[in-house]
């Protein structure tokens, strides 16, 4: 496998809701992880990731469940289907597929974006909205610049 650049956060993965926010830039930190940490870690690594995303999507899940979020069924089922490849990849790893464990965390890299742009964008907006009155306040430094 060639050498896989990183997985940085950056501003433009900010919603507006503090303890989301926060709990994305571990989760990027965490897949930045699954692709730079030499092949003897991935296995602890990817432990580390799969608490991260139970306990991730399980936050997210409480909070639709609790604030009657729409899109509810949806949203879910994508955080199910990204935990059930991390089981997958986790069974795979153990009978020595390493670089499955890459593939996941560039499958994860390519989905996230799109994943906070729409499903927890959406989610921070009705939280925000549900809890202020308004939409969330957002400022994103170096975004946009030309």
């Amino acid at each position: 496998m060639d050498e896989q650049q990183g997985f940085e956060w950056s501003d433009r993965y900010l919603l507006g809701h503090p303890a989301m926010d926060d709990t994305h830039r571990e989760f990027v930190e965490l897949v930045n992880a699954l692709l730079t940490v030499d092949a003897g870690d991935l296995e602890s690594a990817l432990a580390e990731f799969a608490r991260h995303a139970e306990a991730h999507f399980e936050q997210e899940n409480r909070w639709m469940e609790t604030d009657g979020f729409p899109a509810r069924d949806c949203h879910v089922d994508e955080h199910n289907k990204v935990l059930a490849s991390v089981r997958e990849v986790q069974e795979e790893l153990a009978n020595g597929n390493v670089q499955l464990v890459r593939d996941l965390a560039v499958a994860l890299m390519d989905w996230f974006p799109a994943h906070a742009d729409y499903m927890d964008s959406a989610l921070s907006t009705w939280l925000v909205k549900r809890s202020h009155g308004g939409r969330p306040l957002v400022l994103r430094r170096g975004v946009g610049k030309v």
